[in-house]
């Protein structure tokens, strides 16, 4: 990914994608865009596109697309810096010669000294606070509330940052400059007047270690209703999130010992984990679990048991987890804990409501990642052909992974037979699908109907490209959830997320979130012809969700009755059932 304002953003903003792509591929213009023989896979007609209005590439045929960096590093079989000099060279874009590396390697080692040994003493500041402070003491007995006696708190070095906001600044100002205090995320610089205040105020802090022992960033929870509720650090020269796991340092050899790791979300969760025994444990801290953590990972076991948090979030999450351990070659598991009363439970609640012994009686039962799989599927409507179709879907790209024949074989009987499918059917898509790993996914028609209904695509089209009013559509359909249980879901929930932050829409960038059914589906509807959209159109758009979610809670409510449920309950089934008819008689 290019950075705001870094070199490779420089390139990808004066690359022409059509004039580096040329160079390898002959592209003839249709329409607006150029197309071309996929130089990815073989084909005779051509299914390869460009587009030199959004900058992107995309092959119907093989589903391969991304920008013009993406299409070099595969070309070229380089990494991302190599594939920005390529580029740059390609289009005529001067390349800043390198400073004196010696110099400035010492500057920066020397910078980075520093900034961990701020931090070692911002860690001794706060647990300071948290034991010898009237604030740091009501910390202490919200965490003794959460089941944290003393000897925990001290044990995961759990701190305090109090409330008036300066006074880190105040003892680490004496020692280091001004910059370099904002420069290590433990400061911050005010938008107005440019003053410095602490960034972790009337919170509780988590240290967090590199895999060596280092304290490089902090994690914080807000004590009162202050938002968010989660805080970290920023990322620094001595902190990438993404190449970090909470509780590595402690985890590694008891990751050597067990040759498995649980892998949770939370600091809580992991410290609550690791307080019952099971010291193989290790948390991602909040974040989509990167390819360089699972790297890290990889030095010490290739087995995981997943222990997300149960709600959305969390089993998204997890989805994108397993497939992204599955493709590192791991054995993965899926833990997804019951309920505690009516609560859905996290491994931080199930553990102090339920008790140890029965989380590692669960953990031992963890399955294997497919039939954590078939149990989010069977959720689906699989009373219709489209529904199961999606389930199917939903199930493929996680099959296909399956190297062992006998193994796929198997599973293919226990996905018919749990989602009542044609079992010949199904066999057939999931061994075209294993055989054909990097090629599209042809399912029999049986269960195969094209991807996304109409007023999705379009609605999707707008949240990609209305910038007039993508942010106000977003929060419509978050509102109302009305993208929930759709099969363009994740598709929209990735761009409902972009069109809420507070920058410019990267097609590229949300299609990199995406798993590769979705990623396809995205690519397609940004390449259709459409008309320039209204908000009129949005709306009614909006509308025919809302009515074929009406539609849906109407079936799900007459299968209820149907299935004869105890009479006080079939009362409110009955007045459900109503009040959603009156609601669709209204729209028609």
């Amino acid at each position: 990914m290019a950075e705001a304002g870094s070199f490779a953003e420089r390139v990808k903003q004066q690359a022409d994608i059509v004039r580096v792509v040329g160079e390898y591929v002959r592209l003839k213009k249709t329409g607006k865009d150029f197309s071309g023989l996929c130089p990815f896979h073989q084909e005779k007609t051509p299914s390869f596109t460009v587009s030199p209005l959004k900058q992107i590439f995309y092959c119907f045929g093989c589903g391969k697309g991304g920008d013009v960096f993406s299409f070099v590093m595969d070309m070229e079989k380089s990494a991302f810096p190599e594939a920005v000099r390529t580029v740059a060279e390609k289009c005529g874009i001067a390349i800043p010669r390198p400073r004196e590396r010696s110099p400035e390697e010492r500057q920066e080692n020397q910078q980075r000294a520093q900034l961990v040994e701020m931090h070692r003493e911002a860690q001794t500041f706060f647990t300071k606070q948290i034991s010898g402070t009237l604030e740091g003491k009501a910390a202490r007995a919200y965490l003794e509330d959460r089941g944290l006696d003393n000897k925990a708190i001290d044990r995961f070095g759990i701190g305090y940052a109090p409330s008036d906001g300066d006074a880190l600044l105040r003892a680490l100002k004496k020692k280091y400059p001004e910059k370099l205090l904002v420069e290590s995320g433990l400061i911050s610089r005010g938008e107005q007047a440019g003053r410095l205040f602490d960034r972790f105020r009337r919170r509780i802090t988590f240290p967090i270690a590199n895999d060596s022992g280092k304290i490089v960033a902090f994690g914080a929870r807000a004590l009162g209703d202050d938002q968010p509720k989660y805080l970290n650090s920023p990322e620094t020269p001595i902190y990438s999130k993404s190449n970090v796991l909470y509780h590595m340092d402690r985890a590694k050899e008891a990751l050597r010992r067990s040759d498995f790791a649980v892998l949770v979300e939370g600091y809580m969760d992991a410290i609550a984990v690791a307080r019952a025994g099971i010291s193989n444990v290790v948390a991602s801290c909040g974040t989509s679990l990167a390819e360089p953590q699972i790297k890290l990972l990889s030095r010490f076991t290739k087995r995981v048991i997943i222990n997300y948090d149960p709600d959305n979030a969390g089993q998204l999450a997890a989805e994108r987890s397993v497939s992204l351990l599955l493709e590192q070659d791991f054995e993965v598991r899926v833990l997804a804990l019951p309920p505690v009363g009516d609560k859905k439970a996290d491994p931080d609640l199930f553990i102090r409501e339920r008790g140890i012994e029965e989380y590692t009686k669960l953990l031992k039962d963890a399955p294997p990642y497919v039939d954590y799989l078939i149990a989010r599927a069977r959720k689906m409507d699989l009373t219709t052909g489209e529904g199961k179709r999606r389930a199917v879907n939903f199930l493929l790209p996680y099959v296909q992974k399956i190297p062992n024949t006998i193994l796929r074989s198997e599973w293919a009987t226990r996905i018919a037979q749990q989602l009542h499918l044609d079992e010949p059917v199904l066999r057939a898509a999931l061994s075209k699908a294993a055989t054909q790993r990097h090629s599209e996914l042809k399912i029999q028609p049986e269960l195969v109907g094209r991807s996304a209904k109409p007023v999705e695509r379009r609605l999707i089209r707008m949240l990609a490209e209305a910038e007039g009013f993508r942010r106000e559509l977003a929060q419509r359909l978050q509102g109302a959830q009305l993208y929930h249980g759709l099969e363009t879901e994740k598709v929209f929930a990735a761009l409902i997320v972009a069109s809420l932050a507070d920058e410019p829409m990267q097609a590229t960038e949300v299609a990199a979130q995406l798993e590769e059914r979705d990623r396809r589906i995205l690519f397609e509807i940004l390449f259709e012809e459409a008309s320039e959209p209204t908000w009129e159109e949005a709306v009614s758009c909006v509308e025919a969700l809302q009515h074929r979610q009406a539609e849906r809670e109407l079936a799900d409510v007459q299968r209820s009755i149907e299935s004869n449920p105890p009479v006080s309950e079939m009362r409110g089934l009955l007045e459900k059932k109503q009040d959603l008819m009156r609601r669709l008689a209204a729209a028609r």
